[in-house]
């Protein structure tokens, strides 16, 4: 099924795909603890995220060896259409990189993953502004069920770092808007890549490339001018840097391939199935390394959660005039 504009509805998702989704939901529930735990406060967070996009690059360049697409690409490349499918996405997901990394480090491992959530929300909405792919009437409650999610988890996260000793403030200048604010980009240039896939027909590896290429540029622009364009000329690049800091990014790198894989596939709303077992490998991990059982606030975002994307899942929507077809 397509829909007006040329884009592919996804169906059921084959066998590689279902893969691709299984290593995401591992990299995406681990992610957020291993960051906390081998990224050190005195790491510059553009040192992180430049390093991200440069071992990304590197993968991709070498799974494109590997499957042959490497050799045609002189012919096939143009700068116009490179522009045209992967700048304005690459710029949007520099900028995400960043605030993710800045919230990383204001909130427990579990509520930035279901915060993290709402970029589904994000999705459906950029899809049908740019896809045209509607939504049904359940599918719209399943995304209302989310934002209530989100907010019982910016309330419960709040009240819970205050009794900790940790400024609420800090907690939702510094946590809170930056992963929300993420999520609204991410969802923007989900459905961008998706576009760009489906009807453009541009490669996943391909767009990793030229994704990561164009948003290094970008923020090393903005960097001149940034605190932390200053700290890496006063402090070096790499500083704060350990063994262990390169193992969320490598991680981090190796999760941006899978997202373009299964987003190619299988399209940016259904990562739903992903981000539902993400939420549980994040709470698993969180008790079993931090011994932290989940707050009350995440006991009853989290079946919200769930029940809205499952729902979303479940009841999809139907074309009238083909239903009335067939």
């Amino acid at each position: 099924m397509a829909t007006p504009n040329g884009a592919k509805t996804p169906s059921n998702m084959g066998p590689k795909v279902l893969f691709y989704s299984m290593l995401l939901t591992l990299q995406y529930g681990s992610q957020p603890l291993i960051s906390k735990r081998c990224i050190g406060r005195e790491v510059i967070v553009t040192s992180s995220v430049l390093t991200c996009e440069i071992v990304k690059v590197v993968c991709a360049l070498v799974l494109m060896a590997r499957d042959g697409s490497l050799k045609g690409l002189s012919k096939e490349w143009t700068l116009m259409g490179s522009l045209t499918a992967s700048g304005l996405p690459a710029a949007i997901y520099a900028l995400q990189n960043s605030l993710l990394q800045i919230s990383y480090r204001s909130l427990d491992s579990l509520t930035f993953s279901i915060l993290n959530q709402t970029k589904i929300f994000f999705t459906a909405f950029f899809t049908f502004m740019i896809l045209r792919q509607k939504q049904s009437i359940q599918q719209i409650g399943a995304l209302c069920l989310l934002i209530m999610a989100a907010v019982l988890l910016s309330i419960g996260e709040g009240s819970s770092k205050t009794s900790s000793g940790i400024n609420p403030d800090q907690v939702l200048f510094s946590g809170i808007i930056p992963v929300l604010a993420a999520s609204v980009l991410s969802g923007l240039a989900s459905s961008l890549c998706q576009w760009a896939s489906q009807v453009k027909k541009h490669s996943s590896y391909l767009m990793t490339v030229e994704m990561s290429i164009v948003g290094s540029l970008c923020l090393l622009i903005s960097t001149l001018k940034s605190p932390d364009g200053e700290a890496i000329k006063r402090y070096g690049f790499f500083h704060g840097w350990t063994a262990l800091t390169w193992v969320p990014v490598i991680s981090n790198a190796l999760g941006g391939i899978l997202v373009g894989l299964v987003t190619s596939h299988a399209g940016g709303v259904r990562k739903g199935f992903v981000i539902v077992s993400a939420l549980l490998v994040t709470a698993l991990l969180q008790f079993a390394f931090e011994g932290k059982p989940p707050s009350s606030y995440c006991l009853v975002a989290l079946p919200l959660v769930i029940s809205s994307i499952s729902m979303y899942q479940k009841y999809p929507h139907l074309d009238k005039k083909k239903k009335k077809k067939v």
